[in-house]
């Protein structure tokens, strides 16, 4: 099997899981995540390979990480990630790697991002109190929050409240990279 394949694969089996662990139908599902009945269906059945935005709405409205989505295995207390096991996404040349997340006791996230010249991301709404963390390793990155932009060069570093739409958006003429945690609050569900 394809390591795309694979972890097609197992987002079909951690969404199924989960939705199923918590009495959720398909229907709540897409209500809660703003992700059509019909996306969820394809994702469940691993007959698509799902975009960063919607596996973050779906994890989101799961009360869990989008590394659990695409978590191939179960994750023992001390987990090395090998970089064969990072998963990346990528879109018009740009990418995203997941390098590692949690869901407990917190949802935590950890990405490598590279966004070609030109390129940007929107990120939705995380849930309420949300923190995102970055440090530009190279190039420079306008980050759009609440429609006021701020400019970060290479080797500094922001932390903002993710809570509402964002943008990352490489407008200058080199390829530019960032690391980023991203700090959820863990949510009780009310299904």
């Amino acid at each position: 099997m394809r390591e795309t394949d694979a972890v097609t694969a197992a987002i079909a089996t951690n969404v199924r899981g989960l939705r199923t662990q918590r009495n959720m139908t398909l229907d709540a599902l897409a209500a809660r995540s703003n992700v059509s009945r019909g996306m969820l269906i394809q994702i469940e059945q691993a007959r698509t390979n799902p975009s960063v935005s919607t596996l973050t709405r779906v994890a989101a409205a799961l009360g869990t990480t989008v590394a659990k989505l695409v978590e191939v295995s179960d994750v023992p207390v001390v987990r090395v990630v090998d970089k064969s096991e990072m998963v990346t996404f990528s879109h018009d040349g740009s990418a995203a790697t997941l390098l590692v997340g949690a869901d407990s006791p917190m949802i935590l996230e950890l990405w490598d991002w590279r966004l070609e010249p030109g390129s940007h991301h929107d990120g939705d709404a995380h849930p309420p109190g949300t923190r995102e963390l970055l440090t530009i390793l190279e190039g420079e990155l306008t980050l759009t929050v609440d429609g006021r932009s701020h400019t970060v060069g290479a080797g500094d570093a922001v932390l903002f409240t993710a809570d509402r739409p964002h943008r990352y958006a490489n407008v200058a003429g080199e390829t530019m990279r960032f690391v980023m945690m991203v700090a959820e609050p863990r949510e009780v569900l009310d299904v």
